[in-house]
């Protein structure tokens, strides 16, 4: 997690992103709200024992969105570190060589290469990591859903690095908008899957992504487009440092789903949750755009 230093509303990212408001905040008070909230997310995380690597942002350059690390960069189990093409030029500083070397060289993690895929910018193909892709990491399938900053010819040579197939689909919120990127719609846990299903356009589509979750043998929870837009789709299923399944997301959420869905959820692992209104409602991203798991091998 990067703890965020000038934390405020992007006004490059706001034409393709329809979660993001422009509050009428100052820059000043929507970095001590967003401040405030990173904090208490770290603390709930850690108390529901998940292991928490937070690197502090820079004040120069300027990098607004510096708070959600996963989408310049993914780490994996067999010590690939992958960097990714972003589409707004203020975001492109957020990728950070030394914190994947302390990575390394304080926390005893192993890299093995640094896959970069980031002079994809130079064609205007953009693949914003994880919050483009939701990795199937167990079955290799990279669930993405087109927009600006998900572009075929960057989303194929990340699945021909990294051996992964490609389901790729488009999809619209409730007004017709285009979804920005793929993890506001949907989660895919060790054996549930999230997704806002009726978001996806193309009726093939819809049926290509819930079979492709029925072969994999995960259960399915569909959201409605309300409960996605209030970011129920944004959650990270974590292990803890007992080994536990933790599912992690906001309140706003959490506060969005029925009882039934509450329950199959808790079924799969503890809820752990924080209110990050500022956060979600400033930038258009939740949770699970705060974190960038850790699936590196430890040395030794």
């Amino acid at each position: 997690m990067v703890r965020p230093a000038r934390f405020e509303s992007n006004p490059l990212t706001a034409e393709s992103n329809r979660f993001q408001a422009r509050p009428d905040l100052t820059a000043d008070a929507q970095q001590a709200l967003a401040l405030g909230e990173f904090n208490a997310l770290v603390a709930a995380l850690t108390a529901h024992g998940i292991e928490v690597f937070v690197f502090d942002d820079t004040p120069e350059p300027h990098t607004p969105d510096a708070i959600f690390p996963n989408n310049w960069v993914s780490f994996h189990a067999d010590g690939r570190v992958v960097l990714y093409p972003m589409e707004a030029a203020n975001r492109r500083t957020e990728r950070r060589l030394d914190i994947v070397e302390s990575l390394e060289r304080e926390h005893g993690f192993y890299v093995r290469e640094i896959v970069d895929l980031a002079p994809h910018e130079q064609a205007g193909n953009f693949l914003e990591g994880t919050g483009s892709m939701v990795l199937d990491r167990v079955n290799r399938i990279a669930y993405a859903c087109l927009s600006s900053r998900t572009r075929m010819d960057a989303l194929g040579d990340f699945a021909q690095r990294m051996d992964y197939e490609v389901l790729a689909f488009d999809a619209q919120d409730a007004d017709g908008n285009a979804i920005y990127h793929t993890n506001v719609l949907m989660c895919i846990g060790e054996k549930l899957a999230i997704i806002c299903a009726a978001a996806i356009v193309h009726d093939e589509q819809r049926i290509a992504v819930l079979d492709s979750f029925r072969e994999t043998g995960h259960e399915t929870v569909l959201l409605s487009h309300a409960q996605m837009a209030a970011f129920a789709g944004n959650m990270l299923e974590l292990r803890n440092r007992s080994g536990e399944r933790v599912i992690a997301m906001s309140q706003q959420a959490l506060d969005s789903l029925d009882k039934a869905q509450v329950k199959v959820l808790q079924s799969n692992g503890a809820i752990v949750t924080s209110p990050i209104n500022n956060i979600e409602s400033s930038a258009g991203g939740s949770v699970r755009c705060m974190l960038a798991e850790i699936h590196l091998p430890r040395k030794g």
